[in-house]
């Protein structure tokens, strides 16, 4: 990277009005391995404290007084955001069985509504909707509403959904009977995601977790029945497996998946039996994954009923075998779709007489589409490089559609029809845009930018096309550089209308898709986690050097953004080069990793060591951690004993939230204020939410808004116009 100055006194806003809140130096020492290190902020991590609850109201106070000068922004860019969302909206309707299924939006109402319509009746009839579930109405008195479950019998008769009004991920289930509307008089206290119904209409299969909010029960519940007669049909024993219930698409079977994070087993129950055995596809084996759903054959052409399992067993970016139903394991599985390199099989959806695939290459994403008779092989053409396509809803086993979704960060969300015998593409719906907007007004490309190890590391970039003069970039602009990098999660392209409030005042938005996400296949994530990890962090930073180098930005115009696990790596690259960023936005950031992560009494702590490393019985990690962990690497100095002035950050919590505790980016924000008083710092925590932020659709809007508005005012860009087209 070019040589760049660091952040001088003058680039900085005035000093604010408010004083930032300080939390009180408590010294805890926390040893491990003979290491001691001495947390002064450790007590924040009681939720039961006053003084904790005070605080995080006096930081929530903090930033409202320090943002308060922006108000007017904040409202410009909230309403500018509105403006270009159709808020009385209507999802495509999805055919199963003799219905057609949607979701409905209602101007001024934060939550959606679930309709159904029949599927061979007249549209426009009086009566012809049903509304199923009407999320407002059981939002109301409530300052958060999260809808966890949400499915509907085979007979479509009977409505299982569930519902957390605080945003700790644990779940009440009730039952309401469609025809009527009425409820059944049970519910069903501290389930969790995931419900399968079998076929007799009645039984219900639902999850529960434990104390560390690990799914690890599968229940039996039939419905009118008090919960106390529920059956308990499984119990997983070992902290790092998780559990989870579905049902084939062929509705033969109800699946339960037990899963850690490099280990995968699979139960298999006739649907049609609900109080029988599950029994296993194949016992669990370290380090072999596999995921199964079931084709229930062509008996005219001699295709067999069978499973279909995608696997990485012999395969390390997966491959598809199939099963006889009547002897599943591995010992029988044929292969169906080879491996093959530099080529990740992500998921198929079986049909009667088709097969779609998707797969990814090259940090994208396809779609092909295998007939079963012959074997010929279709791609989905693709108009956007980098662009995204994923599937749809398909749940019909019958159909010979297959519905696909498209986007760029150019092109909004669009759904279309492929017809799987004539090839005929049918366009559904595409993402409205209100007010003055044209796709062609932005220009996206991938680049590729080059770590320290000489690995290429690819960008997606979207920008004004006014913006760039000629074949290369014109004088560096404003940008936001957004990553996450863990999990094998893929941080795909897609399209964002809020987006455009930064695109129109001249904005540059990057993704940068490091190492530890998915996006290259297996050997990418694997690249990224234990001992790793640290690729994750020194990745984003090659990406914004490439960005300097090439003339995009500038690091006074250089913003970065992440959140959870992409909340650890804004912590990490603030640390490691701090004068590379203007500002960074780190939401719900696992920040205080390694202390975490040695904790087995907090929620999933077990089961992230197959994530990160076990710290707690192999020294090799906890060092790894300990070097790269946010909270504990907060410098005071430079190498040169001169004070470290980090970028502005803005920093969120939850208090409810089960995945990244609060009091993580709370800690955080003491320590790098403590460090340097000039370092400017907010924070700002849900109190009544968890670790997805306020659940309406306006307040998350507000939030937005907030955020862009700090991005904004840390650029000195608060007063610039949004440009004429």
């Amino acid at each position: 990277m070019t040589d760049t100055p660091g952040h001088a006194a003058t680039d900085r806003p005035e000093p604010q009005a408010a004083e930032p809140p300080v939390a009180e130096r408590r010294p805890v020492a926390l040893e491990a391995h003979g290491d001691v290190r001495i947390d002064d902020w450790y007590w924040l991590r009681d939720k039961d404290d006053p003084e904790v609850i005070a605080h995080l109201e006096a930081e929530n106070a903090y930033t409202e007084a320090v943002m308060a000068g922006t108000r007017p922004l904040q409202e410009a860019l909230y309403a500018e955001m509105v403006a270009r969302i159709q808020e009385t909206d209507l999802s495509v309707p999805v055919r199963k069985g003799p219905w057609l299924y949607y979701g409905r939006t209602v101007e001024g109402s934060s939550y959606g509504i679930h309709c159904r319509r029949a599927a061979e009746g007249p549209e426009d009839a009086e009566d012809a909707e049903e509304v199923l579930l009407d999320e407002n109405a059981l939002a109301e008195g409530h300052d958060y509403f999260s809808l966890g479950n949400f499915s509907v019998s085979p007979d479509h008769r009977w409505l299982a959904y569930s519902t957390d009004t605080t945003g700790g991920e644990r779940h009440t289930m009730r039952f309401r009977e469609l025809s009527s509307g009425t409820e059944s008089d049970e519910s069903i206290a501290d389930t969790s995601y995931g419900a399968a119904w079998a076929n007799d209409n009645a039984t219900v299969f639902y999850v529960r977790v434990d104390a560390a909010m690990r799914p690890y029960q599968l229940w039996r519940h039939r419905v009118g029945d008090d919960p106390s007669t529920d059956v308990l049909v499984l119990e997983e024993p070992d902290d790092h497996f998780y559990l989870g219930v579905g049902r084939t698409k062929d509705d033969r079977c109800v699946l339960c998946g037990l899963d850690s994070k490099i280990t995968s087993e699979v139960l298999a129950l006739d649907a049609d039996d609900p109080t029988g055995a599950f029994s296993v596809i194949e016992p669990r084996r370290h380090g072999v994954e596999y995921s199964v759903d079931h084709d229930r054959g062509d008996p005219g052409t001699g295709r067999p009923a069978r499973f279909l399992i995608v696997t990485n067993d012999g395969a390390e970016d997966f491959r598809m075998m199939a099963a006889p139903d009547d002897s599943p394991g591995r010992d029988h599985w044929v292969e169906v779709l080879p491996a093959r390199i530099g080529v990740r099989l992500d998921a198929v959806d079986p049909f009667d007489r088709y097969l779609a695939v998707f797969e990814r290459e090259d940090a994208g994403t396809r779609i092909r589409v295998i007939e079963h008779a012959t074997g010929a092989s279709t791609p989905v053409e693709q108009a956007e490089s980098p662009s995204t396509v994923w599937g749809e809803a398909n749940p019909e086993y019958d159909a010979s559609v297959l519905r696909y979704g498209y986007t760029s960060l150019a092109t909004p969300r669009s759904v279309y029809d492929l017809d799987l015998e004539s090839g005929g593409l049918t366009l559904l719906k595409r993402q409205p845009v209100l007010g003055d907007f044209d796709p062609a007004w932005y220009r996206t490309e991938r680049r590729w930018a080059t770590a320290g190890d000489d690995t290429r590391v690819p960008l997606s970039l979207v920008y004004r096309a006014d913006l760039v003069d000629g074949p290369g970039p014109g004088p560096g602009a404003p940008c936001l550089l957004y990553g996450y990098g863990s999990y094998e999660a893929s941080m795909d392209p897609t399209f964002s209308s809020l987006r455009l409030s930064l695109l129109d005042r001249g904005f540059v938005f990057a993704i940068a898709h490091v190492r530890g996400g998915g996006e290259l296949g297996r050997h990418w994530y694997e690249e990224g986690k234990f001992a790793a990890k640290p690729n994750t962090f020194s990745d984003f930073v090659a990406c914004a050097c490439h960005l300097v180098d090439d003339g995009w930005t500038s690091p006074d115009r250089l913003v970065a953004r992440g959140g959870s696990a992409g909340g650890l790596l804004m912590g990490a690259v603030a640390n490691l080069a701090p004068d590379l960023f203007r500002a960074v936005v780190a939401e719900v950031p696992f920040v205080d990793c390694l202390t975490t992560i040695l904790d087995e009494t907090l929620p999933l702590t077990v089961l992230e060591w197959e994530e990160w490393g076990n710290p707690v019985e192999d020294p090799a990690i906890y060092e790894v951690m300990k070097s790269y962990s946010p909270y504990d690497n907060v410098a005071a100095t430079g190498p040169d004993g001169s004070p470290v002035r980090y970028p502005d950050i803005l920093a969120t919590g939850g208090l409810s939230d089960p995945r990244v505790g609060f009091w993580e980016p709370a800690k955080w924000v003491a320590k790098l204020r403590a460090a340097n008083p000039a370092n400017r710092v907010l924070l700002k925590t849900e109190m009544g939410a968890g670790h997805g932020g306020p659940s309406g659709r306006y307040d998350a809007w507000r939030d937005e808004a907030l955020v862009y508005a700090f991005i904004l005012d840390a650029l000195g860009l608060a007063d610039v116009p949004v440009r004429p087209h």
